[in-house]
């Protein structure tokens, strides 16, 4: 929304956060759920709470009242951090979750009066975007920081070993389940990852600041540890995004920086390049393109580089790697369709649903025939023509149908059986 913002003033606010939850008397280790978009107030939040001792609980702020029940009992949360847009979300599941303590933050809240104040009446009054709701026991987000300001922070013993995110997963084969991040995973691959990106950081005039796009959602381990605490350890700059789905807000916000790095999914990717407002941005500051989240596909690849110069770099993770498990080196100068090498100190073993490793080349594909002219000659041949070698199958079994639970998930051990 065109504010700036100094490390002195995230550093002042983040403080006065930490005092305010330490006020409410919260046990060291107590977790703090984050149920906020892109905005000013996410890193604030984020690292307030582990600044006080506590353990952050990353929520999806589109979240269901079904699922937001699920995470805040799973997690334990004792209190939560939460935009007034969702506030009536919380409000449906609150007497069935153990979370007793709210702050309830305004998009408005970080813009200045004359901004704030207008920024608020909009999405309240124009867009109506904030759906009516009582939650009578919260505390808004500035007057917590006003709290703050005027209580120390105590000192916390706080070390690697301890839990510093519940970060949960999609929930795509079910309910939503928390990895337990520690603090050393979190700045292991905040290491690796600075480390991976030497080839083209070298690429950046010397004094100028790294500049990020942070178009994905923070509440996301991707962004949270790519974008927010890997841009804040190199002392970079994030140009937060709060709703990438707004393609034409999107660019306009970057058709006015110079940026550097813009990790993305294959599908925002492909969504910018496609747009008619693709040009009014200046992409000859781009030297890092990393994409994650799901598989890139080749025409994005191909059409990105074209129209930016900056090839996408793959990469492979999961939530509970913290995320960031193999990558593509950042100076390739094409993409490769691969996930990459593994991350510096990182050992990859590859194994089958037995536990077992699995040898080199041993690809499988199943096809479900429907069509009786389909045969193994004609898959062959369309993998050859469609696939590099070491992705080309070493068997090929046709089946009338997979096996499946009840629920439609692919049950793969009686399939290799």
């Amino acid at each position: 929304m065109g504010n700036r913002y100094r490390f002195s003033q995230i550093d002042a606010w983040s403080r006065a956060m930490a005092a305010y939850l330490q006020s409410l008397g919260l046990a060291a280790g107590d977790r703090v759920a984050v149920m906020l978009p892109n905005v000013p107030q996410y890193p604030v939040a984020v690292a307030g709470i582990l600044r006080a001792g506590y353990v952050v609980v990353n929520v999806n702020p589109l979240y269901t009242p079904r699922e937001l029940e699920h995470q805040l009992k799973d997690s334990g949360a004792q209190a939560i951090i939460i935009l007034e847009n969702f506030a009536a979300t919380l409000q449906q599941v609150l007497e069935r979750v153990p979370t007793r303590h709210i702050v309830l933050a305004a998009m408005g809240d970080l813009l200045g009066l004359v901004k704030g104040t207008l920024v608020n009446y909009v999405v309240r009054n124009k867009r109506k975007l904030v759906p009516a709701f009582s939650l009578p026991q919260a505390v808004g987000f500035k007057a917590a920081l006003k709290q703050g300001q005027v209580r120390p922070v105590r000192p916390t013993a706080v070390g690697p070993d301890d839990v510093a995110v519940l970060q949960y997963t999609g929930g795509t084969t079910g309910v939503s389940k928390g990895a337990v991040l520690l603090h050393r995973n979190l700045v292991a691959n905040l290491l690796q990852a600075e480390a991976w990106y030497q080839p083209a950081l070298k690429k950046i005039p010397d004094g100028e600041q790294i500049v990020t796009v942070c178009a994905l959602p923070l509440y996301h381990i991707f962004a949270f540890n790519a974008n927010m605490l890997l841009a804040m350890h190199m002392g970079g700059c994030n140009i937060l995004i709060p709703n990438a789905r707004d393609i034409p807000a999107l660019l306009k916000a970057l058709s006015t920086e110079r940026f550097h790095s813009f990790p993305a999914v294959n599908t925002l990717f492909n969504a910018i390049a496609n747009h008619p407002d693709f040009a009014t941005v200046n992409w000859s500051s781009l030297k890092i393109s990393v994409g994650g989240g799901m598989a890139v596909q080749s025409g994005t690849a191909k059409l990105w580089l074209e129209k930016t110069g900056c090839p996408i770099v793959e990469a492979y993770g999961l939530s509970e790697t913290s995320p960031a498990a193999t990558c593509n080196p950042v100076d390739a100068t094409a993409w490769t369709g691969s996930i990459g090498l593994p991350m510096p100190n990182t050992d990859i073993t590859l194994l089958d649903d037995e536990g077992h490793p699995v040898a080199v080349g041993a690809v499988k594909v199943v096809v479900v025939k429907r069509d009786p002219a389909l045969t193994e000659d004609s898959v062959r041949q369309w993998c050859e023509t469609n696939l590099t070698g070491y992705k080309r199958p070493k068997v090929v079994e046709f089946r009338q149908e997979l096996p499946k639970t009840p629920v439609g998930k692919i049950l793969r051990r009686e399939l290799r059986g």
